[in-house]
């Protein structure tokens, strides 16, 4: 590509447009396919090409003077340009995925409620005289005391109850997997 020098700004402005239909003329589609398969993105692709012929024509003349061909600076300036943008949209990606994570429940919530259901299935398997002595002490945080006048039996009895249950439950809890930690 051959470029003269002319003296007035209109001729300027005129050769610098010249100068960018002849690049994108020569190697606009080149580039376009090039990027756009590092890119996956066609609009994406279409920015770089833009941006690399900008480059070009802020450049042009050094690339001019230079007198080497322009197609391997081009492709250059293009790859480096979508492999940028390649960064920024997984960047862009990871942050998203993070956010959209916020507010869902962790591994370690999903696991207390895990456990919680078994535990509560398990409970569901003592005799009823057992499940109540276990739900008034350990779920609903009554003393022996407390349970006893709610249930309407003797402390000891709610202690006896207690102990029973509690072995019935590591049993039926073992049974399901759960192991002593």
């Amino acid at each position: 590509m051959r470029v003269r020098t002319v003296g007035s700004r209109a001729d300027t402005v005129a050769l610098e447009e010249r100068f960018v239909r002849a690049l994108y003329d020569e190697h606009g589609a080149v580039l376009l396919r090039y990027v756009t398969s590092i890119t996956h993105d066609r609009h994406a692709a279409e920015d770089i090409v833009q941006e690399t012929v900008l480059r070009a024509w802020r450049r042009a003349g050094r690339l001019v003077r230079d007198g080497r061909p322009l197609r391997p600076w081009l492709i250059t300036v293009a790859h480096n340009l979508a492999v940028d943008w390649q960064r920024r949209a997984s960047t862009a990606r990871e942050q998203a995925s993070a956010r959209a994570l916020d507010g869902i429940a962790g591994a370690d919530t999903l696991d207390r409620a895990l456990d919680a259901q078994q535990l509560a299935g398990a409970v569901q398997q003592l005799s009823a005289d057992h499940r109540e002595a276990v739900v008034a002490l350990y779920f609903r945080g009554r003393s022996v005391a407390e349970a006893a006048r709610e249930l309407g039996v003797p402390p000891g009895t709610i202690k006896s109850r207690t102990y029973y249950a509690l072995r019935a439950l590591k049993l039926i809890l073992e049974e399901q997997g759960w192991t002593a930690r």
